[in-house]
């Protein structure tokens, strides 16, 4: 393979010629207009998926890729480059291997609109669906989890999937599945993907990797030159929406319940774009998303993020987000995880309006562990280890003070890890519990707690505890299998507790300075059985905060992130049994993960519930039926709390705020009879774009569109989506909704809270609307005082027929007139 000289990178380069999909959707305009005499306008809430236009759809993309070649050797001529790819569905473009000054010759052609340097991208890494009411909620409404997402294709862009767990088998019941009759997507063979690998269930697979392996970095072996995941991380997202109903899981020889997905019926498209070793790169992943729209899947869920934030005017003028305004434009609903760079302030990695953003909470199914020392104080931890034998009290002996002659502490300064059997002394370890240290080397994957439990296994250890290195944190510990007695003591200072006890219990020759008894004892409880919490949901504190960082002034930043909050703490899920992404699951069929990753994939799982349910939803009016209906309270009806920090993340909880939540937490049965919609189009996008301060050359290098046919344009609070950020207030802003009745006839009584610093006025304050009859709904907000501080109220539509519609209101910067202070 040409890899090119040390000067040459990856350029994706965008052209001013129309994508295919925009070809296709006026085809679609105008066959629906001839047949149905309907305005674009009246029926956008229903905008249908047109796929009787394959044909001439494939034939512009073969002429737009034959037009990307004979630019290049136009431009080129007999230079060395070397294309990777062709975008004709969403993007008209290319990525090419160049040097700088060849892309700059690219840049100057008058077809050319935009050349942008390829960039990284990395992932943002059950018993929820009992959780979230499905089994008793939405799934009735779907006709049982039989029938649960039927006929609708969630495309992951992921690290790949493993085709051979039992949670993507076909056969799990009698139900007649067939494929989806428009799907076009094809399943790629290879030695690690032989045929036969894709089913009723996983319907496509595809690997894209062309970036990576001009960068030298790609390694077959390890990375797996086909879609089987290599990571884990893909088959456990996959497995998040879509996985079969009823697999039992098993860990460690341990049974934790059934796995299950929230659309379990749904199908499943992966497109390979993200790597263990490395991540991935744009140039890859905007392929990956290119393809899965033009296979036609109804959602594409995202659990990655950017290694950096894009460059330029705004964070929203990129390849990847620019590509899926494209993929909205063609009615695919868009998942994104949030990240996990929480929980500062302005640390959202996934911005842009018409991607669905999702934060991380947790679910109330927990897995605690304990250990009782010999003073009755009880210390808590994670494993998910069986106890010792009831009532007994052991040893606890450390590892530095179990070592054979010919190992000293200053010869091997990591042998407190318990990773080598051969430095211990057997007749020291042998029927006690072995303390270790969990330092950031376990973090790293130098040392596992597999080899520790090995090595305690082989010294006969009767049981296992890892005391956490201070060293160690803002690092989110999942519990971890152990299939002898173990514990992981995840907090610094209750290690400390343990320490101090067992040190106080030691007995030491004053001459010699060598332990000569052992005096501390404990038990360890166990972790085998879940607990319940009454606090969840809760915001995990890694789980990333709105308001966008980099698009911090008006009007850029008038746009509420997360959208939504969901369960992504401690999620059980399918796991690839070759992977070696976590040494602590290898082998194994599940694992136990947390992140953003894992909350993205619930919603996926959700939307294709509402899309079955209303084909005819566009992606803004699925997005409204999930935000609306969020809840803002815990189990037991309090107020959602929002973990504040890193190192004790339950003792610095506070109230969440629509920048910790979005619209709150998802409701997956109120989702689906949401009463009221707000609806957005491509060219309210647009239209939003458009009203960036200096951004029409850009938009026009994306595009193709001249600002100037948009009569009007849309600041962020303008947009009609479910929620209200004004990033500047001065002294007085007017902003308006507008909303449809999907529902019977019903009347709305209006209610709303103030934001600090802020008075607001709704208008009306009363309406009754019948099935498909609209509203406007104005809100006039003033400015009492002047305020740099972020505060926060919420509008609240309440029907009389059952349906709550919620709008959060969010309000940054605040300038009243009370002292004279002149408007900009």
């Amino acid at each position: 393979m040409y890899i090119g000289d040390a000067a040459s990178a990856v350029y994706i380069v965008t052209l001013r010629q129309a994508p295919a999909s925009h070809y296709q959707d006026e085809l679609a305009r105008r066959s629906h207009s001839f047949r149905h005499g309907t305005s674009l306008r009246r029926n956008r809430l229903h905008r249908t998926r047109h796929r009787n236009v394959t044909k001439p759809v494939r034939s512009h993309s073969y002429y737009i890729a034959q037009a990307h070649d004979s630019l290049l050797k136009k431009v080129l001529g007999g230079e060395k480059y070397l294309k990777l790819y062709s975008y004709h569905y969403l993007i008209n473009g290319f990525a090419v291997l160049v040097t700088p000054q060849q892309a700059e010759k690219l840049s100057k052609r008058r077809e050319v609109s935009n050349v942008v340097l390829d960039f990284s991208v990395r992932t943002a890494t059950t018993h929820t669906p009992q959780f979230l009411g499905l089994p008793k909620g939405a799934w009735v409404e779907a006709g049982g989890f039989e029938a649960a997402g039927e006929g609708i294709t969630i495309g992951f862009i992921d690290t790949g999937i493993d085709p051979t767990h039992p949670s993507f088998q076909d056969d799990k019941s009698e139900h007649p599945y067939p494929v989806p009759a428009n799907f076009s997507g094809i399943c790629e063979v290879t030695q690690d993907f032989p045929s036969g690998s894709c089913n009723r269930k996983l319907v496509a697979a595809r690997h894209f990797a062309a970036s990576a392996i001009t960068r030298g970095i790609f390694n077959s072996s390890e990375d797996y030159a086909s879609p089987f995941d290599g990571d884990g991380h893909g088959t456990h997202t996959a497995s998040i929406s879509s996985g079969n109903y009823g697999i039992p899981v098993v860990v460690a020889g341990h049974h934790f319940g059934n796995a299950s997905g929230m659309a379990p019926r749904s199908h499943i498209a992966v497109y390979k774009a993200l790597y263990k070793r490395f991540g991935g790169f744009a140039a890859d992943v905007v392929a990956a998303i290119d393809q899965s729209a033009q296979d036609m899947v109804d959602i594409i869920c995202l659990s990655i993020t950017p290694n950096r934030r894009p460059p330029g005017i705004a964070t929203f003028f990129n390849p990847i987000d620019m590509s899926l305004l494209s993929a909205v434009k063609a009615g695919i609903f868009v998942v994104q995880a949030a990240g996990n760079t929480g929980p500062s302030p302005m640390s959202m990695s996934s911005f842009s309006p018409w991607i669905f953003t999702v934060g991380a909470a947790s679910h109330d199914r927990l897995y605690s562990n304990s250990i009782i020392l010999g003073n009755n104080m009880t210390i808590p931890g994670v494993g998910l280890a069986p106890g010792t034998p009831k009532n007994i009290m052991y040893k606890l002996v450390h590892a530095h003070h179990a070592l054979n002659n010919d190992t000293t502490v200053k010869d091997d300064m990591y042998v407190g890890e318990c990773q080598d059997a051969s430095k211990f002394n057997q007749d020291l370890v042998q029927g006690n519990i072995l303390i270790c240290s969990y330092t950031i080397r376990f973090v790293v994957g130098l040392s596992t707690i597999k080899s520790a439990l090995e090595m305690a296994k082989n010294l006969s250890a009767i049981g296992l505890v890892f005391c956490m290195d201070p060293l160690v944190t803002s690092f989110q510990l999942n519990p971890v299998p152990m299939k002898m007695a173990g514990i992981i003591i995840a907090s610094a200072n209750d290690s400390k507790i343990l320490l101090q006890y067992y040190n106080s219990s030691l007995e030491i020759d004053e001459t010699s300075k060598k332990v000569v008894k052992l005096g501390a004892v404990a038990s360890i409880c166990g972790g085998l059985k879940a607990n319940y919490s009454n606090d969840a949901p809760k915001v995990m504190y890694y789980s990333a905060r709105g308001p966008d960082p980099q698009d911090s002034l008006p009007h850029e930043a008038d746009i509420l992130k997360p959208n939504l909050i969901a369960p992504g703490n401690f999620i059980w899920a399918a796991w690839s049994s070759l992977s070696t992404d976590s040494a602590e699951f290898l082998g194994e069929n599940f694992a136990l993960m947390s992140g953003t990753s894992m909350a993205a994939p619930h919603v996926a799982g959700l939307a294709a519930l509402i899309k079955q349910k209303f084909p005819h939803f566009s992606p803004a009016a699925i997005a409204s039926a999930l935000s609306t209906t969020a809840s803002l309270y815990d189990s037991i009806g309090k107020p959602i709390m929002a973990q504040q920090s890193y190192a004790s993340p339950d003792l610095s909880q506070s109230p969440a705020t629509p920048f910790d939540t979005g619209s709150g937490f998802v409701n997956a049965t109120s989702a689906l009879d949401p009463g009221l919609l707000f609806d957005s189009s491509y060219e309210d996008y647009m239209s939003f774009l458009c009203a960036i301060n200096g951004s029409a050359p850009t938009v026009l290098n994306y595009t193709n569109q001249n600002c100037l046919l948009y009569n009007s344009t849309l600041y962020g609070p303008d947009l009609n989506i479910p929620s209200i950020t004004i990033a500047k207030l001065n002294q007085t802003r007017v902003v308006q909704r507008t909303f449809q009745n999907i529902a019977g006839n019903e009347t709305y009584g209006v209610g709303w809270s103030n934001p600090y610093g802020v008075s607001v006025n709704v208008s009306p304050t009363r309406f009754s609307l019948a099935n498909g009859e609209r509203q406007v709904l104005t809100v006039i907000f003033n400015a009492t005082s002047n305020s740099t501080a972020a505060s926060f109220g919420r509008i609240g539509l309440f029907g009389n027929q059952g349906h709550v519609v919620n709008i959060p209101v969010s309000v940054i910067t605040k300038i009243s007139n009370k002292y004279n202070i002149t408007t900009s």
